[in-house]
């Protein structure tokens, strides 16, 4: 059951912030282009699973995205708005199909499941 509701909270989570990047004014398009560009933080793999798993998760908590979100508010940068919506959508999406924060064990073994 929490599990469930692991995916359901990312689905909305995702459909909010594709709702809020689409007032940013910026495209679709840019927004659909830049949605896996997250998936970068998966390089950390290439050191070893432990350091993977850190910098992964580095990519894939909200904390990040939601500090650099606040911060463009604040100071109305908005293209970096629209980054960061981008970016927490990313994470959302990820959610709603089952990946979550690894472990430094192995990529497959996440906080959701093992895939």
């Amino acid at each position: 059951m929490p599990k469930l509701w692991i995916h359901l909270e990312g689905f909305l989570i995702f459909i909010l912030s594709l709702y809020f990047y689409m007032t940013t004014g910026y495209s679709l398009w840019l927004f659909f282009l830049l949605l896996l560009v997250p998936d970068v933080f998966m390089l950390g793999y290439i050191i070893n699973a432990r350091a993977g798993a850190v910098i992964y998760n580095i990519g894939h908590t909200y904390v990040l995205p939601g500090l650099v979100l606040f911060s463009s508010l604040y100071f109305q940068w908005e293209l970096i708005h629209a980054l960061a919506l981008i970016w927490t959508a990313h994470i959302g999406m990820d959610r709603t199909i089952g990946y979550g924060l690894k472990y430094g064990t192995d990529f497959k073994h996440t906080h959701q499941q093992r895939i």
